[in-house]
């Protein structure tokens, strides 16, 4: 069954012809470069981005004073310096670069010239291993990297290494050539390669989505329109840059909306709140455990003077929402995934029912297979499994047709394929409500874990026989990773513990340690997960 098409603008309204104010000031970009630089240029003086820590930086040759505005025309002058600097090392569009650094302005400028020089952006975690960047070298064969830790570098190496920028300032860059050869600043086409977010997907090993630029503009542009976001906004941000939550939706949708953000070193619930209290901030995006931690202080109240608060990449616990709404203001919990961006939204205008995701956002189809409507009679309880198109909807994996082919459903009329998200829901009302996943994939902290990488890295260890590992609910972390361990010999958790510190970026590590005399199985041998979980 189709759920119903978009709640979140009035009636008539198109994502080309904004309902009110200045939502995207006038006809959508064809990408995110072409709107921030339409932003830009309406209003250079207008504040764009804080780093609340207060640092001075210098990227590219641009310099500027620590705890002041970025306006408008600086970040513009700033983000054209590091296209440029990327085109005078040598890097022509099309090329990869890996971009693994912490939340600053700093960073920012050198990952938007890189956009704005035509190259594809693959941002990883910073907490991930030497193995785990190796990995993603290995995959996507990068021109260049941008570390805010050199010592991370040599995970990089392989033949035809990478360019290392040693910090977010570029430096280390070579000038190789003049900056103005090779094609100009600005000319990406809508079909061209902008990011790729690695993922688990629905299924297999940690691979990249490769999104476009028209991908990027039309899932930012639909969050723009749909949560009224203005120029007058500020966000407080304490997402991670390199996770499609704070890079996409935070960064590109303030930028889109001519907006500002105040970018915060790190997550703390105090700050948060100090910021929300004074006035600030008008918006908050955040992941569940991040608003479980906001209500633990006791000050949650202070979140009521902001204009929204949103909520994603993990459920949110239906009693969470109604203890902040209770205390400050009804959390909007909305719905995506690195694939596709953003996909459904409870509405600003409307009920933002606990327990759901919402509508479909503008230009966004979603479609329940197996559930009652679609042609098969489906699990009630569980519902159909959650199929979605539209333009925001990824082309396919890096270089893996297989697993491509695997992810998308031909369409029964004759349509466009449907991309499979691996999520089971039910619609209530025209709200989608989701109800579990048909893979093994842990959402903790708002981050995906998929439990056959962690298994390989558990199992390489002398002590471990056999080795399953699941989600198990947590109030806290939305789950938390569980190993289920058969000894070889005397169970040793801290020689465990040690090794998946060493192995596993810490969202991945599991929490608990159960040793088990066997692993349950079914007929074919296979070891049946869902018997092991509470």
């Amino acid at each position: 069954m189709l759920l119903p098409p978009s709640r979140h603008l009035p009636q008539a309204a198109t994502l080309g012809d904004p309902p009110a104010g200045d939502r995207l000031a006038g006809d959508r970009p064809a990408t995110v470069v072409h709107g921030w630089l339409a932003r830009w240029a309406a209003d250079p003086a207008a504040p764009a981005l804080l780093d609340v820590a207060g640092d001075a930086s210098t990227v590219a040759g641009h310099r500027h004073a620590g705890g002041a505005w970025w306006t408008s025309g600086e970040l513009e002058d700033a983000t054209r310096r590091a296209g440029l600097a990327w085109r005078s090392a040598g890097f022509d569009p099309g090329q990869r670069i890996v971009w693994s650094t912490r939340s600053s302005v700093a960073a920012l400028v050198s990952h938007l010239g890189a956009v704005r020089a035509g190259l594809v952006v693959v941002p990883v975690p910073t907490a991930a291993t030497a193995r785990e960047l190796a990995h993603v070298a290995a995959t996507v064969r990068p021109s260049g990297a941008v570390l805010d830790d050199p010592t991370r570098a040599a995970a990089l190496a392989q033949p035809g290494a990478p360019v290392v920028a040693s910090g977010p300032g570029l430096d280390g860059l070579p000038a190789l050539r003049p900056a103005g050869d090779g094609a100009p600043l600005d000319s990406v086409a809508p079909s061209d390669p902008a990011l790729i977010l690695f993922t688990s997907g629905t299924t297999g090993a940690p691979k990249g989505a490769v999104l476009s630029h028209a991908n990027l503009v039309a899932g930012t542009a639909s969050v723009v329109a749909a949560w009224r976001w203005e120029p007058a906004d500020r966000l407080l941000h304490t997402l991670p840059i390199y996770h499609a939550h704070g890079l996409a939706v935070g960064v590109y949708g303030t930028l889109l909306a001519g907006a500002s953000a105040a970018l915060f070193p790190s997550f703390d619930p105090e700050a948060v709140l100090d910021a929300a209290g004074a006035g600030e901030g008008t918006l908050y995006f955040g992941v569940p455990t991040m608003y479980h931690r906001l209500a633990a202080t006791g000050r949650s109240a202070q979140l009521g003077r902001l204009r929204l608060c949103v909520s994603g990449s993990a459920p949110l616990a239906a009693d969470l929402h109604r203890r902040l709404a209770a205390s400050a203001t009804p959390v909007l919990e909305r719905y995506g995934m690195s694939e596709t961006l953003m996909l459904v939204s409870n509405p600003v205008d409307g009920e933002r029912r606990a327990g759901t995701v919402g509508f479909p956002l503008p230009g966004v189809e979603v479609r329940l297979a197996g559930s009652a409507g679609d042609g098969a009679a489906g699990d009630s309880a569980a519902g159909g499994e959650v199929l979605v198109r539209g333009a925001n909807v990824f082309a396919g994996y890096f270089e893996r047709p297989a697993a491509t082919a695997e992810a998308f459903e031909p369409d029964p009329d004759g349509g466009a394929p449907w991309f499979r998200t691996g999520d089971l829901g039910i619609e209530e009302d025209g709200y989608l409500v989701l109800r579990g996943r048909r893979t093994d994939l842990i959402i903790s902290g708002g981050a995906n874990v998929y439990p056959a990488e962690v298994e390989d890295v558990l199992a390489a260890h002398p002590s471990v026989a056999e080795v399953a590992v699941t989600g198990e609910p947590s109030d806290e972390w939305g789950e938390v990773v569980v190993a289920w361990v058969v000894a070889a010999g005397a169970p040793d958790e801290a020689a465990l513990v040690a090794h998946a510190a060493a192995q596993l970026a810490p969202y991945k590590r599991p929490r608990r340690y159960r040793f088990v005399d066997e692993l349950p199985r079914n007929a074919m041998g296979k070891v049946v997960r869902a018997s092991l979980r509470p």
